[in-house]
């Protein structure tokens, strides 16, 4: 076996080991007026307690979009959180609560574009 080889080994094993075996979780884009918004999680998948959720917004061609004021909740009966927009790169985050059951779905409100509205992304909160 070549030295190379070995390393390449070596380093494959490395990062599998430092991989935890958790898969992140793919949460399906959804569309509010012409912009796509998708969410990701820290941690992926999350977990019972604080997570911090990504709102990331795009616009068709792929630009970000980043003239919107977004907000988050896991529960009706909350108040919505304000995220913060990370940039003008479309991103938006903020840390809230999710648990399995009541508080498993993310709530994602987008102001902006003289219009409001609301969408709703089920979650597989681990205990």
């Amino acid at each position: 076996m070549t030295l190379t080889r070995l390393v390449l080994l070596l380093g494959a094993g490395m990062l599998a080991a430092c991989s935890g075996g958790n898969e992140a979780l793919e949460v399906p884009a959804q569309t509010w007026q012409d912009l796509e918004v998708r969410v990701e999680s820290r941690p992926s998948p999350p977990r019972a307690g604080a997570n911090e959720f990504l709102v990331i917004v795009s616009e068709k061609r792929g630009r970000p979009a980043h003239n919107l004021m977004v907000s988050l909740r896991t529960s009706d009966r909350d108040n919505w959180k304000q995220a913060i927009q990370d940039g003008q790169v479309g991103v938006y985050r903020r840390a809230i609560e999710a648990e399995p059951g009541e508080r498993s779905t993310l709530q994602v409100q987008l102001k902006g574009r003289g219009a409001e509205g609301v969408l709703r992304f089920p979650l597989q909160v681990a205990p």
